[in-house]
């Protein structure tokens, strides 16, 4: 059964598709226009609500992510604040308990897409904590010089703690 799901955004009519078959995941994808949401039949509203919240959530931020060129915004910020740019850099949605990560041997840098949705000044401070692991892999000083550089950086830090907060 196809039903608009209540609150959702005129930007992104969202379809829900209840499956008897369908047990305990839940899918969604893109058709139209249209983001369709497949949950298992008989859920209780609430948690029906719950999980197409967090899907359209989740498909917002992949939506967003993909209009984000990181590497010319690394390469814009290495160049600006004396760092090297990454040899190689993705969005991440499996990112949950991170903003980023990076994996210094080899030049790689991932970014949590739920940055995609924060401001630019945010995502930048990321990118540069990142970029700086590249030069120095551990948090010590030389590492605290090269971020230090960024002068939202504990706007930003700030900003993230809070995010983390309404997250959890």
């Amino acid at each position: 059964m196809n039903e608009m799901a209540p609150n959702t955004p005129p930007e992104m009519p969202v379809d829900i598709i209840r499956s008897p078959r369908r047990r305990r995941t839940v899918q969604s994808y893109l058709s139209e226009g249209r983001l369709r949401v497949m949950v298992p039949a008989g859920l209780h509203p609430d948690e029906e609500a719950a999980l197409v919240d967090t899907m359209v959530a989740k498909t917002k931020r992949k939506l967003t992510s993909t209009r984000i060129d990181l590497m010319s915004r690394c390469e814009d910020l290495a160049s600006k604040y004396g760092l090297a740019p990454p040899t190689e850099i993705e969005w991440s949605e499996r990112q949950k308990r991170r903003w980023g990560s990076c994996s210094p041997s080899i030049g790689r840098i991932r970014i949590s897409t739920r940055l995609a949705a924060m401001p630019g000044w945010v995502l930048d401070s990321v990118l540069i904590h990142e970029m700086a692991h590249l030069a120095e892999p551990d948090h010590g000083e030389a590492f605290r010089r090269l971020v230090d550089r960024y002068e939202l950086g504990e706007r930003a830090k700030g900003y993230l703690m809070a995010m983390e907060g309404v997250q959890e």
